[in-house]
């Protein structure tokens, strides 16, 4: 990670469009897989089969703004904004708590109707801006128990403690572990990641089995065989969905798992569709494009020139690249279910423009690379004779 003297002489230079180009073929492919996996429920539910996707693009649009808006922002100006965005992403969950709207068991969502936001997908991406700017300004203080790990615990704490409470713990295990990694890039000690990880890990346990429904999910995860009908039914579906898809798959729009036998094909289920239409190839595609996304936001990271910069960009990556395993895991039984979206192709419209947002201040970031952008001159150049020859005088 390069660093200058002063960063206020930096200047952008271009983006990382590989990058770009990532962000654009995930949200396109997103769309075409959304309209696939919801035609079906949509055209049960609301009449219409195209109800889901034409909202999806909807916010595809707003993403696509708050994209390019922040693609033209200096990143350094969240670290200016870090609390005042903590505070109001803090307000925002405590409404939902208070005064949200309920749908399937769960208090997510703020609006009135149909215009509705959840305010815990872009609470991921503050979370990452205000814990990189406090990182970066502890330095090395982080390694102390005073100063790094109990205020950590605490600011951590407080934004899972308000997600808990929606419920949603997978939003919340996907901020525990973006959150985790960040600190450790930032220099944490090998005993504090440790001390984290076994409370994290003790924490996840027990609130795992205190609410019915994730007791379900574990006991689908272990012997889903037990209850096909019952509490395994989502789980076995959807590996039956992924064989039926074979090497080639059924061919798109031809899944049979959406027709009821996928609970919420288009969001949690989405890549069990995906395998059943595109097989082996179409899921490995996405899978080479998510892991395409991990090395291109590494490298930004890595050649960020200064520390806020670098752990913005770990936290965006890790983020995105995390919750697609977290998510796939859940649909390929590697791990259980936890009802986290696949990024850029799950419907749900906050979560897609608060991942399209992020791209955009990862894009940015890239401006500002050590290997590209410049830095402004400290004189202006010369304009006479006169003046060039005070300027080799001096």
């Amino acid at each position: 990670m390069a660093s200058v003297a002063k960063t206020g002489e930096w200047l952008p230079g271009r983006p990382e469009y590989s990058l770009l180009a990532l962000g654009v073929v995930l949200t396109i492919a997103g769309l075409v897989v959304v309209y696939s996996a919801s035609f079906v429920i949509g055209l049960a539910r609301y009449g219409s089969g195209q109800y889901f996707v034409i909202r999806q693009a909807a916010w595809a649009l707003l993403g696509g703004v708050l994209m390019l808006i922040a693609l033209r922002t200096d990143y350094r100006v969240y670290r200016a904004f870090a609390v005042p965005l903590m505070l109001a992403t803090l307000l925002a969950l405590a409404a939902v708590v208070f005064v949200g709207q309920e749908a399937g068991g769960a208090r997510r969502w703020l609006g009135v109707g149909e215009l509705t936001v959840q305010p815990a997908e872009f609470a991921k991406f503050t979370v990452i801006v205000y814990v990189a700017a406090w990182l970066a300004s502890k330095g090395n203080s982080i390694r102390s128990m005073q100063d790094g790990l109990l205020p950590f615990v605490v600011i951590i704490g407080s934004v899972a403690a308000l997600i808990l409470l929606q419920p949603n713990l997978g939003t919340t295990f996907v901020i525990v572990s973006v959150t985790l990694a960040m600190f450790w890039a930032a220099g944490a000690s090998l005993a504090q990641i440790i001390t984290l990880g076994f409370a994290g890990l003790g924490a996840l346990a027990i609130l795992a089995t205190v609410e019915g429904y994730r007791m379900d999910r574990l006991t689908a995860f272990f012997d889903a065989e037990s209850d096909p009908l019952g509490h395994g039914f989502q789980t076995l579906q959807a590996l039956i969905a992924l064989g039926n898809g074979g090497v080639t798959g059924l061919g798109l729009g031809a899944s049979r798992g959406k027709f009821f036998y996928i609970p919420e094909s288009h969001t949690d289920g989405v890549y069990a569709v995906l395998g059943e239409e595109l097989g082996f190839v179409g899921t490995s595609l996405v899978l080479l494009l998510y892991v395409a996304l991990m090395v291109v936001g590494f490298r930004i990271a890595r050649r960020a020139r200064d520390q806020f910069g670098f752990l913005v960009a770990t936290g965006i990556t890790t983020w995105l690249v995390f919750q697609a395993l977290v998510n796939i895991g859940g649909i390929v039984r590697v791990i259980p279910l936890t009802g986290v979206p696949l990024p850029f192709l799950s419907y749900g419209g906050s979560a897609l423009a608060a991942e399209m947002l992020a791209l955009g201040v990862l894009l940015n970031i890239s401006r500002y690379g050590a290997d590209r952008g410049g830095f402004l001159e400290r004189e202006r150049a010369p304009t006479s004779r006169r003046q060039v020859v005070r300027r080799v005088r001096a």
